[in-house]
């Protein structure tokens, strides 16, 4: 009891970072972007939007479509001036580049690309991929139908959704008003704009929300577009909840097997809010490398992630369209397209002296960033990045900027 009384899980990621190209609106009837693409043509307002932002729908292309591509060998020369920088830092530290300029001379290098880590909120894309094959498995690549569900398809968020840590932005186009505020119960958006709660925000309900919802794509199967909130829930009412844990672990899971992730290098374990918990428990706990996450984003850039198609969407979802943190956060990137997740956890412990900081856990203090970076510039290189800390008692923000920097400087120098 008294371990539960002084641990303190906070799970914080992309605090105010929205995702998905301005322009979007139309195409995905997420509100928000309707506000934003506003605020972006109307010279009077002040944008936070760094240069890199700018990217319309169409402008957003796979770069590793080319060919058939394998993993690349690590590059020793790249690996080498990747130790020097890592020396200088604390030894908790994962990461793993690859420049995928050149689609026919890939480099990869890593350091302790094997360790794994809680993943934190970067596992809430495992949920964007699980919901993608499940469109994929009912409507095969009918991406017209798959848009259809996406856009139409409205669910509740009911006791799923609490307790939530994050706001999420609301826009009534009638009235013009953008405000924001916490998910609650009684709250309702479609598919789009849940997964665009969950990448852009980060919001914990929004991926409880979508764990249920690929489970009921899953067992619903055709008949899911069309099925009551009433329906649903009656789904959780009347299985099994191991059979239900049994089934999420598979739903979430097998989508990364499929494209070559081991278990040790990427599981999602459960849900992530208590509420949701009550109807399906987890198995166990969730567990990231930056090899795995690598591996993604290889199989994302090449359309293997689900398909083609989703793979562009998803890279959509990631696209960074407000202001930056983290990795992300750094200056030498500022004018370039970066396609992001972060996710953070940290824990504290009883330990004489010790002032709790957010960020600065002394029991555990994952700092994570997954980026796809594409340089605007004449050399048009593009790059990829997985960055993973357990640094204690110390916000690692600091480094995490630095170490962007010294990350694009290398891509430049080779």
């Amino acid at each position: 009891m008294k371990y539960f009384l002084f641990i303190l899980f906070i799970i914080i990621a992309c605090l105010s970072a929205n995702a998905y190209p301005i322009d979007g609106y139309k195409y995905t009837g997420i509100n928000r972007l309707a506000y934003q693409y506003k605020v972006y043509q109307d010279s009077t307002i002040d944008s936070k939007l760094k240069d890199g932002a700018f990217l319309m729908l169409e402008d957003i292309q796979l770069n590793l479509l080319t060919k058939n591509l394998k993993w690349p060998e690590e590059n020793d020369m790249m690996r080498k001036s990747i130790d020097r920088i890592f020396d200088r830092l604390e030894p908790e530290y994962s990461l793993s580049i690859m420049d995928i300029t050149d689609p026919n001379n890939i480099t990869y290098a890593s350091r302790k690309d094997h360790v794994g880590y809680q993943p934190g909120s970067v596992g809430k894309l495992a949920i964007a991929i699980a919901i993608f094959n499940e469109l994929e498995r009912i409507y095969g690549d009918n991406w017209d139908m798959i848009r259809a569900v996406l856009c139409t398809k409205t669910v509740k968020a009911g006791p799923w959704a609490v307790p939530n840590h994050h706001t999420v932005p609301f826009y009534d186009i009638k009235k013009d008003k953008y405000y924001s505020r916490h998910i609650v119960e009684k709250d309702e958006f479609t598919l789009y704009e849940w997964l665009d709660h969950m990448c852009s925000k980060s919001s914990n309900a929004a991926a409880s929300i979508l764990m249920r919802e690929a489970i009921l794509m899953h067992t619903l199967d055709v008949y899911y577009d069309c099925a009551s909130y009433e329906e649903m829930d009656a789904v959780f009412e009347s299985t099994d909840k191991d059979i239900l844990s049994d089934l999420s672990e598979e739903i979430m899971n097998c989508p990364l097997r499929e494209i070559g992730i081991d278990e040790d290098e990427w599981r999602l374990g459960g849900f992530f809010t208590r509420g949701a918990e009550r109807y399906v428990p987890r198995q166990g706990g969730s567990i990231g490398s930056t090899k795995g996450m690598m591996k993604y984003m290889f199989a994302l850039e090449q359309g293997k992630v689900v398909n083609k198609r989703s793979s562009l969407e998803l890279k959509r979802l990631m696209y960074l369209t407000d202001r930056r943190i983290r990795y992300a956060g750094s200056r030498s990137i500022a004018k370039d397209a970066v396609y992001f997740k972060s996710g953070s956890l940290y824990s504290f412990k009883d330990e004489p002296g010790f002032i709790k900081k957010k960020y600065a856990g002394n029991r555990f203090n994952y700092m994570n960033s997954v980026a796809i970076i594409e340089k605007q510039d004449t050399l048009n290189r593009k790059y990829m990045v997985a960055l993973m800390s357990n640094v204690l008692r110390k916000n690692s923000v600091n480094e995490h900027y630095g170490l962007a920097a010294q990350m694009d400087k290398l891509i430049a120098n080779r």
